[in-house]
């Protein structure tokens, strides 16, 4: 370690950590990494809360020295919000141990079944994964690109605010950026129902690869449930197959979260599924890059906030018999950035017209103040 100067700002005590983590206690066990166990601790002595992965001692799970220096240098020369922070590491003593940032909310995996989780917080935590993978894809450094190549929901990470951070490098592989398809010719590695069955049978691995993982992560997200459950032994165990056959018999909406399905904007929705159904195009030519992805998601998110910024003036409102929202259906070609400025304006101007005319009791500064809001969303 010491031949790579300057990682040397990185190093910590080993003595620091095992304080930290009261001697790698089992009161704080918080999990299991990709590698080995994972703690929450506190450092010396600044006190700041972090995560803790403790590499396996009788190293088979793998990782050894190669793997664990490539995490080190990956998240140390890869900056980006929605990707983990790395605080240090300590290679003493036989132990090797990597400190990253504590994130409050644990791993998108525990929540996907929640009813506590909103679709719109579900398009924003696809929408921050997807940003940080398409940083790994086209934006770390000029020449070259990070293949995460272990893409699932237990290695997106969520922050206090539910903000998405890609973790667990350990198996990245870094290729030339030089044409449209890089790629790199390896043993298959990753997690098995995650996997892009294309690499998985030929050994070439390229950016499509992360893609694929990405769509089912996004099928994770739209279905509240993991990519593989063992216990169904049926055509429910794995959710890709599950998924392409649901679409093939036009019955997609069967398989997705009920809950999800009373919050959803429909044009929402269509968005969403369509841009993760492509993910898991059997050829990869006809796989979405990331960057795309980010926008169609982007317009997802934008039309889900129209969505309820409409709902939300439904309920302020409060005069449903005259003013429903089913009847403001077609007010989501607001969120449209296809039609022009002036057309947005005049269709504002005629909600605003409709609902004066009809809600004689209603604070008139109120409602103003709710159009001038949805004014301001949809001349983004």
């Amino acid at each position: 370690m010491s031949t790579i100067p300057e990682l040397n700002k990185l190093k910590l005590p080993l003595d620091d950590i095992i304080s930290a983590t009261t001697n790698f206690s089992r009161e704080n066990y918080i999990g299991q990494g990709g590698f080995g166990a994972v703690y929450k601790g506190q450092l010396p002595p600044s006190g700041t809360v972090v995560a803790v992965k403790r590499l396996d001692s009788n190293n088979k799970s793998g990782q050894g020295q190669n793997e664990f220096l490539k995490e080190i240098v990956m998240l140390a020369r890869c900056k980006h919000d929605n990707l983990v922070s790395l605080v240090g590491f300590s290679d003493e003593r036989g132990e090797k141990v990597l400190v990253y940032k504590h994130e409050v909310n644990g791993s998108l995996d525990n929540h996907l079944a929640s009813r506590n989780l909103t679709w719109e917080q579900r398009l924003r935590i696809c929408l921050g994964a997807a940003r940080g993978l398409d940083y790994l894809h086209s934006g770390v450094g000029e020449g070259h690109r990070v293949i995460h190549r272990d893409i699932k929901s237990s290695n997106i990470l969520l922050d206090a605010n539910w903000e998405a951070k890609i973790s667990d490098f350990g198996l990245s592989k870094v290729g030339l950026k030089n044409g449209q398809f890089t790629f790199v010719v390896t043993n298959a590695c990753g997690t098995f129902s995650y996997l892009d069955p294309l690499y998985l049978e030929t050994g070439v691995l390229t950016k499509e690869s992360d893609v694929y993982s990405f769509g089912v992560v996004l099928f994770e997200v739209l279905c509240g449930r993991l990519a593989m459950i063992m216990e169904y032994e049926d055509e429910r165990r794995f959710l890709s197959g599950l998924v392409e056959r649901r679409d093939r018999d036009n019955n997609l909406m069967q398989i997705i979260l009920p809950d999800l399905q009373k919050q959803m904007n429909q044009k929402s929705y269509e968005i969403f599924t369509k841009i993760a159904l492509r993910c898991l195009k059997k050829d990869r030519k006809q796989r979405p890059t990331m960057g795309l992805i980010v926008r169609e998601l982007e317009t997802a998110l934008e039309h889900q906030l129209g969505s309820e910024l409409i709902r939300n003036l439904c309920d302020k409102i409060g005069s449903f018999h005259a003013f429903k929202c089913d009847e403001l259906e077609d007010i989501d070609v607001l969120i449209d950035r296809d039609i022009g400025r002036s057309t947005q304006c005049m269709l504002l101007k005629t909600v605003e017209n409709e609902v004066d005319s009809i809600v004689k009791d209603i604070e008139r500064d109120i409602f103003k103040t709710l159009v001038h809001e949805m004014a301001k969303l949809v001349m983004l």
